[in-house]
C-alpha cells in the first residue's frame, strides 16, 4: 500500500475518537466548523465495512452534523465522502453559509465571490469540541 495521509496523520485537530473512527476539525478559515469523520483503518468504500460498522459510522457522522448545526448555526450542512485524492474512508461535515465564498456551489469549485475569511474563534472551537464530545459520549 502506498503512503496514506489519513493513516499517517490525524487529519486535523482531534476532537473525539473511539476504536472505529475519529472526529477532527479542519483549520479552514473560509469554512469555520468544518469537521471530518475519519475511519481509523485503511478502507476505501462504505461497502467494504460490515453492516454494524456502516451503521455506527453514519450515526457518528449524523451526530457530528447535529453538533455543527447546534454550535455554528449554518444556513445548510454539506455531507460528502469522496476519497478521490485520499482513498481512505472519511466524511466531510461542512457548515455552509449563504455568504461563503462558494455558496450555493461545492467548496471545491471556483469561488463565486470574494469574502473575508472567518476563522473559528477559540470560544466557538471549544464549544464545538464539547458539543461533539457530549453527543458522542
Amino acid at each position: 500500500m502506498a503512503a496514506c495521509d489519513l493513516c499517517d496523520n490525524p487529519g486535523g485537530e482531534l476532537l473525539w475518537q473511539d476504536a472505529l473512527c475519529r472526529v477532527v476539525r479542519i483549520d479552514e478559515p473560509d469554512y469555520p466548523g468544518f469537521c471530518r469523520v475519519i475511519l481509523n483503518r485503511h478502507i476505501k468504500e462504505m461497502t467494504d465495512l460490515n453492516v454494524e460498522d456502516r451503521m455506527r459510522l453514519m450515526d457518528i457522522v449524523f451526530r457530528v452534523e447535529q453538533a455543527v448545526r447546534d454550535v455554528m448555526n449554518p444556513d445548510k450542512i454539506n455531507l460528502a465522502s469522496f476519497g478521490n485524492v485520499i482513498p481512505h474512508l472519511h466524511w466531510h461535515v461542512i457548515p455552509r453559509f449563504t455568504l461563503d465564498r462558494h455558496f450555493p456551489n461545492a467548496i471545491w469549485g471556483p469561488a463565486r465571490r470574494e469574502t473575508p475569511a472567518h476563522a473559528i474563534d477559540v470560544h466557538t472551537a471549544s464549544k464545538l469540541k464539547n458539543r461533539i464530545q457530549q453527543l458522542l459520549t
